[in-house]
Order: C-alpha cells, then structure tokens, then sequence
C-alpha cells in the first residue's frame, strides 16, 4: 500500500472511530438517522457544488444504480448500527461489527465457494473469533470476575447480535462502493453525498410516525448531528479515495485500526466497563482482519 494511502486510511480510522463515539454518546432512534442524512446534505452541498456537479452529466445508469443501493445498505446498516449503541456499549458492539463483515466473508468463501484459507487466513479466523470472545466474555472467559447480573449478560449478548448484523452490512456497501469508485469512476464525494440524499426520503416515512418527537431529540442530540454529518462523510471519503490508490484487500483491513482507537475513547471517555480486556479483543481482532486479508 502507498503512504500516501495508508495515511488516508489511519487518518480516515480516528475519523470514524470519533463519529461513532459521537453517535453512541448523542444517537437516538430514527429521528437521529435521518437528520444525521439531512445534516449531510446541507454541511456537505458546497464541496458538491465546487468540486462534484460537473460529473453528474456522465454517470451510466448502472453508476446510478450502485448509488441507489449503496444509499439502502448504508441506511440499513446506520440503523442497525444505533440500535445497537442504544441495546449495547461501543466497546461491544463497534469492534464486533468491523471484525464480523471480513469474518462472514472468508466463511462464505470457505463454505459456498470452496476456498481454502492457508495459513494466514486461518490464524486470521482464529484472531477474529478469540477477539470477539475476549470483548464479549471479558474475564469469565479464564474463569475469573463476578457472575454477570441478567441485565449485563443482555447488554452483552444484544452488543454480540447488533454487532455482527452490521458487520454484514459493512461488508455488502464495501463491495458496492469499492465497485463504483474503482470501476465506475464515480467519485467518492459524490457517491457519498448521494447517497445520503437518497436516504433522506427512504427514512422520511419512519421519522414521521414519531413526528412529535422530533423536534426535543435534535435539541438533545445535535451536537451528535453535526458530528456524524461533519466527520462521517469525510472519514469514508478518505478510504474511498485510498481505494483508488490501493487493492481494495488491503485498505478493507487496514482501516480497522478504528477498532482500536474506539476501544480506547470507548473506554475512557464513556466509563464502559473491562476496558482492558475489551481494548485486548479489539487489536486482536483487527489482527485478525489483516490475517485474512493476507
């Protein structure tokens, strides 16, 4: 990998890793998805209009068409993820969702397809899965600590769930989106913000059930808002444009040093418990994910 790209990525990892901390501390239910979406379609529209309109012109349907399905995975999986910030810590949920998408994928590979995993994969496989049982057990996992009361054995198990659903969701935008910028030539500011502008209808009908409630959660999660509309684009710009740079089987595995700084922010600035053994969990199963991308 270019230096060049892999200061995108680590740069693009702590971006994320901060969003996400933003979206657990300030994130709420569907009302926080979609100003979260409105949020980047008004921070984001005069980079848009500098930078992007002239290439709208030339994108094929099929250029239109990842869009729109990018624009449904991702709201899926921004829903799926602050459901789980709302059932389950960050230092649960985050690492597991970006250790399950590489993990579900070399298993399908291996069970569908036939594919042998060698050496490094296999220990890869073996990181993920011991790192996921080190964030979700802890210290019970060697026999040690407290029972765990009913409602932390939930909050686990509900993280585990959360986490690996959008893991998978993770790994379905990944190869939509790495398809559009590096085939497509869509470029990734624009494939971002359009996406985003998509998902602003597709969430319209589920905010307006709650419409009443609208208004008192912005007042209570804005500061939330403009951190995820801020940082959010700008940190998966950032691995968009490392794509182009290089193989998409390096710059996938190489971002998850997020996991990382989540679990230390996680850790330290929400209180969340075992921060030792989950911070543990989380660099081996980004070990894991380099495993298996090797």
């Amino acid at each position: 990998m270019p230096a060049s790209a892999l200061a995108l990525v680590l740069t693009a990892a702590l971006l994320h890793a901060l969003w996400n901390l933003a979206a657990k501390r300030w994130g709420g239910g569907p009302h926080f998805v979609f100003s979260c979406a409105l949020g980047v379609t008004v921070l984001w529209l005069p980079a848009v209009l500098w930078v992007g309109l002239s290439e709208i012109p030339h994108w094929s349907l099929t250029a239109w068409a990842f869009v729109a399905a990018s624009a449904l995975v991702h709201l899926a999986y921004f829903n799926c993820l602050i459901a789980g910030y709302r059932a389950a810590d960050l230092t649960v949920v985050y690492p597991v969702a970006r250790g399950s998408g590489p993990l579900l994928s070399a298993l399908a590979a291996v069970l569908l397809l036939g594919e042998h995993l060698g050496l490094n994969g296999a220990l890869g496989l073996a990181g993920v899965v011991g790192g996921i049982l080190l964030i979700t057990m802890g210290p019970r996992l060697l026999g040690r600590g407290v029972p765990q009361a009913a409602e932390a054995a939930r909050r686990r198990r509900a993280g585990l769930w959360w986490g690996a659903a959008t893991g998978t969701l993770i790994a379905g935008y990944t190869v939509l989106d790495g398809y559009a910028v590096k085939v497509l030539l869509v470029s990734p500011l624009m494939l971002d913000y359009f996406g985003n502008v998509l998902r602003v209808p597709l969430q319209l009908p589920v905010a307006l059930r709650q419409a009443h409630s609208f208004w008192p959660e912005l007042r209570r999660s804005w500061r939330g808002v403009l951190a995820v509309a801020g940082l959010g684009p700008l940190a998966y710009i950032l691995v968009l444009m490392a794509m182009r740079e290089a193989p998409l089987s390096r710059v996938a595995p190489a971002r998850e040093v997020s996991m990382l700084f989540a679990a230390l922010l996680g850790g330290q600035l929400l209180g969340e418990g075992e921060r030792g053994w989950r911070l543990a969990g989380a660099a081996l199963i980004g070990a894991g994910v380099v495993g298996l991308a090797l």
